[in-house]
């Protein structure tokens, strides 16, 4: 099995915590389908396979994310799957340790589902287009933000219209441009952990 460079340095500069977590489903993902092929895509690591995203993972300051391709389309006959409402990116929660994995079993299980989806053809679903009042104001300052932070991009990408609604809104209540810019600032380092705007509130409930 051919791993990418690149990919094994990601894995050496992340910290110890997150090293251990993204070894361990590297390890998973290439024992249950050993014809994929390790992929770079949005700064972070992806796995393909038969020339389609398979899952990804990726690597933030307090945790780790893992996500399927397809996850919208598969069965969580294991209950493996957290709710948007968690927070963060990924399909498998806020990843602090490998104690937080599922088991190998189970996840190469869904692995496997993933594999046997683009077997059969299966493509993404495209969202329905939202009715107008639930379109996003985004700002073109965040636009362009995001386009020059390829990882908060792809985080704010994954999250759920919710989560992105309370970020875009509370860009737009600002009422000077400094607050906007300290705002706007904040916002991309959060998302650069994977960070909801309501995080703290969530560890607190947690």
């Amino acid at each position: 099995m051919k791993k990418l460079d690149k990919i094994d340095g990601y894995i050496s500069k992340a910290r110890p915590f997150a090293q251990e977590i993204l070894s361990e489903l590297r390890k998973v993902v290439h024992e249950y389908c050993p014809e994929v092929e390790e992929g770079w895509k949005w700064s972070f690591p992806h796995f393909m396979y038969k020339g389609s995203i398979l899952c990804s993972m990726a690597a933030f300051k307090q945790h780790c994310a893992f996500g399927f391709w397809l996850q919208s389309q598969m069965k969580d006959v294991h209950g493996i799957f957290k709710r948007e409402a968690e927070g963060g990116m990924g399909h498998l929660g806020k990843i602090q340790s490998v104690a937080d994995l599922p088991s190998a079993d189970k996840l190469g299980a869904y692995i496997l589902q993933a594999k046997e989806l683009i077997d059969s053809g299966v493509k993404l679903k495209k969202a329905p287009a939202l009715p107008k009042a639930r379109e996003l104001n985004i700002p073109k300052e965040l636009v362009e933000a995001l386009k020059n932070n390829p990882v908060s991009e792809a985080v704010f990408e994954n999250f759920s219209f919710t989560n992105k609604k309370e970020y875009v809104d509370w860009l737009n209540d600002a009422k000077t441009d400094a607050t906007f810019q300290r705002r706007l600032e904040t916002m991309l380092s959060n998302l650069r952990e994977g960070k909801v705007k309501e995080w703290k509130y969530q560890k607190s409930k947690g």
